[in-house]
């Protein structure tokens, strides 16, 4: 009983020093070690479940880094990742819990079980989600991808193929998704449908324009063949009906520079006589090819219009 008082009156000495020694001076010494092991030794739990942490993260990272290397070094996506990420914090947290303390070893200890456990699913679940939004967003361009080849290669509207590269997104992210975890894909997703949807404003709007512009020139091209019609009609008022036979000679006269043109157009007829040197003539001796009228020195040409 004596030695009871005495190291109660030791532990109120070294309070009562302790709260005088704060008060005269700003450093606060620690308590001393026997004190923590009268509060119960959170320390050692501490010590305790923290290296059984690391040590399940440490062999957690290794698959971890394998997902990694396929999704942000290659850029593909792994099959069914939130399934996969599942089984990586499951495995984690069943070897964790092959430290848990029993009942006999009190709420200190039962507590810094808790905090480390939490501590850990953070660690596991936070290097997992990054991997998750990488796959999210080459899913996404995939989907895009392929809404822009079915607008392209297939007759469908573009309504229907937002339907389908959204149903292609809808899957890939369902199955990358963790089923006991608060991710959510709903802002990727809102994301591919904008861009669709001005990728589809934007090809509406050219479309538009490349038949607005078909339409002038289709407009254009009425005009000028009306004014066609009435420069002939005009043409057959002044100078009656016009003949579809057009016709044409020339005829250069053996041995001279006289060459006669004829022509017959419209209902009219034209004769045209020039002197045009034959630059060939010294190379074909002094007649020519022919004396006379033959193909040689004879143009003929024939314009039916109907």
């Amino acid at each position: 009983m004596r030695n009871c008082i005495f190291s109660l009156a030791a532990i109120s000495s070294i309070g009562g020093t302790a709260a005088w020694s704060s008060q005269s001076s700003s450093v606060v010494n620690p308590p001393p070690s026997f004190v923590l092991a009268i509060r119960g030794g959170a320390n050692e739990y501490e010590t305790k479940f923290e290296s059984a942490k690391c040590t399940v993260l440490e062999k957690a990272s290794r698959k971890i880094e394998d997902a990694r290397r396929k999704i942000v070094d290659e850029g593909t996506t792994i099959t069914d990742f939130g399934s996969k990420a599942d089984e990586i914090c499951t495995a984690a947290i069943e070897e964790f819990a092959k430290s848990a303390p029993s009942e006999a070893e009190g709420s200190s200890a039962s507590s810094a079980y808790a905090r480390k456990l939490q501590e850990l699913e953070s660690g596991l679940d936070a290097p997992l989600q990054v991997l998750y939004l990488r796959q999210l967003s080459i899913l996404r361009e995939q989907a895009l991808s392929s809404y822009k080849s079915a607008s392209k290669a297939s007759q469908a509207s573009d309504y229907e193929a937002m339907l389908a590269a959204d149903s292609q997104f809808l899957r890939g992210a369902e199955s990358a998704t963790r089923k006991s975890s608060t991710w959510t894909y709903d802002s990727e997703r809102s994301a591919l449908q904008s861009v669709m949807s001005d990728f589809a404003s934007t090809t509406k709007k050219l479309t538009e324009t490349q038949v607005q512009s078909s339409q002038q020139q289709s407009t254009a091209m009425q005009f000028l063949q009306h004014q066609q019609q009435m420069i002939q009609q005009l043409q057959q008022q002044l100078y009656g009906q016009s003949s579809p036979w057009n016709m044409g000679c020339a005829y250069r006269i053996p041995d001279t520079n006289f060459n006669l043109q004829g022509s017959y157009q419209q209902g009219r007829a034209n004769f045209q006589l020039s002197c045009v040197p034959d630059e060939y003539a010294p190379m074909l001796g002094p007649n020519g090819f022919s004396n006379g009228v033959g193909p040689g020195n004879l143009g003929l040409s024939l314009n039916l219009s109907i």
